[in-house]
């Protein structure tokens, strides 16, 4: 079977991590102990995850002329994406992450956005190309919003599907959310974007239905290892998560949007697309980092297989 063709437009960063006990309180400092760097930032680390999944991705970014932006485009090349619109900004560094992992596997995140700052709408006109050939484009919010909105309207224009993963989250006008085909806040973003405290499937419920009023047609809050609910003109459904040990929760919001996508494009009925989300998602928690906690194929079907 050809591998389905992703977009993914989005953020690039390094990500220097920190293993703690706990999460630091204001003002606290505790003594951390293992250190790592690794390939981050969402865009790209959903579109790792989909390529991992099978996807023939192509990837639209900016990173910085300096070490990191070289390296981040190394890691991309070697996980096989199409890299043409990754742009070196010659204005900005690369984008960095600043990440705290706690023993329970929670984090905590700060991120100086450097040159995904400068994606612009151009840069998304520049690649045109790209979306005449994608089946599904993934978006998130590290990236300047004028420029999620130009590539919603370009993929419109071309009938492509849309799934905007609303990370970090932000305001959003109702004509963006007009023409994305699928919305995946996590019961925080979900908070954010509609005022209803997500807790259970009710409040999940009330918040999808909220945000379906705005002209998104399908909504998935996920709800960490309870799995994902689902909110689409077929219907509502909790699809449930799989049991695993956490080890770092950093990237399991990337890697079920990248995956997601992989499987839609596949064909695969929502609901099954994102049972297969939620395996790799699960898989990806129970290892350290961003990018090298991304499955590959073969690991989400075992898991799958497994049912557990």
């Amino acid at each position: 079977m050809k591998a389905p063709s992703i977009l993914v437009l989005g953020s690039s960063n390094t990500d220097m991590i920190i293993q703690v006990d706990r999460i630091p309180r204001p003002g606290e400092t505790i003594l951390g102990g293992r250190f790592l760097t690794a390939a981050g930032g969402k865009g790209a680390n959903q579109a790792v995850a989909a390529a991992r999944c099978g996807g023939a991705v192509t990837f639209i970014a900016r990173v910085g002329q300096d070490m990191f932006g070289q390296q981040a485009i190394a890691g991309l090349v070697a996980a096989g994406i199409h890299v043409e619109y990754v742009l070196r900004d010659k204005h900005a560094p690369s984008g960095v992450a600043l990440i705290f992992v706690a023993r329970d596997g929670e984090n905590s995140i700060a991120v100086a956005s450097g040159a995904n700052g400068r994606l612009s709408p151009r840069d998304v006109a520049h690649a045109a190309p790209a979306f005449r050939r994608a089946a599904v484009l993934v978006m998130q919010l590290e990236t300047p919003l004028p420029t999620v909105r130009a590539a919603a309207r370009l993929a419109a224009r071309h009938q492509r599907r849309v799934i905007l993963n609303p990370a970090p989250a932000r305001e959003l006008p109702d004509a963006l959310l007009r023409q994305v085909a699928i919305l995946t806040p996590n019961e925080t973003e979900a908070h954010l974007l509609t005022g209803v405290r997500v807790s259970d499937v009710p409040s999940a419920r009330r918040a999808a239905a909220r945000l379906r009023a705005r002209g998104v047609p399908a909504v998935i809050i996920t709800l960490g290892p309870r799995g994902a609910f689902l909110a689409a003109p077929e219907g509502e459904a909790l699809v449930p998560g799989f049991k695993v040990k956490a080890v770092d929760t950093t990237a399991a919001g990337d890697v079920f949007n990248g995956a997601l996508a992989v499987a839609l494009a596949e064909g695969r009925p929502l609901p099954e697309a994102v049972r297969f989300a939620n395996a790799a998602a699960a898989i990806s928690v129970t290892r350290l980092g961003a990018q090298p906690s991304a499955p590959t194929r073969w690991e989400i079907e075992r898991l799958l297989r497994a049912g557990h």
